[in-house]
């Protein structure tokens, strides 16, 4: 509940932003006017600290005092394929570590420990531009490349099979959030906020979904050509 809080919180900075970065360029009408009548295509290059926790399903109650959030690395590329002017498909292709921490005492381990999830995750969103501020969501899947399990001091690879300590590599989920874009020639910078709500029971023998904010900052050049726009 905290960390949606913290979202809706982020979402709403954006769409002040948006709003005082439209009055503030509002002079500019006859450059709006000509981004307005372009399908916006880009391509970014992704290089971004993630807030990542584990939700615990039935058992997340009781584990809440000793939750903590993890933080990893998200590095990859995003597609921003423009449809028409105000709709936009984006597809992106990511490298991210996930995971989650326990304090002391928790009624799983009882010791502080931390689970970690090197993955590759594959969004596909659907974005939906008014002005300079978006939204957009769309389904993920992500494939899990190890893992590796800290209790104490004390480091243990996770394993990947149908037992009661092991864990699943696929894993399917849902993103949402919103953005701002700040034109710049023929080039943008886009600060993007987003949720990652975890649909799929990745662990055996006990109820495990992985949750994520994401907050990225890009700098990216318009694609010359886009075979989907429509003028």
């Amino acid at each position: 509940m905290k960390q949606k809080t913290q979202t809706a919180i982020l979402l709403g900075m954006i769409f002040l932003s948006a709003t005082t970065f439209g009055q503030v360029t509002k002079p500019a009408s006859a450059t709006i006017n000509k981004e307005k009548k372009t399908a916006k295509t880009y391509l970014d290059l992704m290089v971004n600290v993630v807030s990542t926790n584990i939700n615990y399903g039935g058992a997340n109650g009781s584990l809440a005092d000793y939750k903590k959030s993890s933080n990893g690395i998200q590095a990859g590329a995003s597609f921003q394929a423009g449809i028409t002017p105000a709709f936009s498909v984006v597809s992106e292709l990511y490298f991210m570590r996930k995971g989650g921490k326990l304090k002391a005492g928790n009624p799983i381990t009882n010791n502080v420990s931390s689970l970690r999830f090197n993955t590759l995750e594959l969004p596909v969103l659907a974005r939906f531009h008014f002005g300079n501020f978006y939204v957009n969501a769309g389904p993920s899947i992500t494939y899990t490349i190890s893992g590796t399990r800290k209790t104490e001091d004390v480091s243990t690879k996770l394993s990947f099979n149908n037992s009661p300590g092991g864990f699943k590599r696929f894993d399917a989920g849902i993103q949402m959030g919103g953005g701002v874009e700040f034109p710049f020639k023929q080039k943008r910078i886009a600060l993007d906020i987003r949720y990652v709500y975890g649909l799929t029971n990745i662990a055996h023998g006990q109820e495990m979904h992985n949750r994520a904010v994401m907050i990225s900052v890009n700098f990216s050049k318009r694609w010359k050509k886009n075979p989907l726009g429509v003028k």
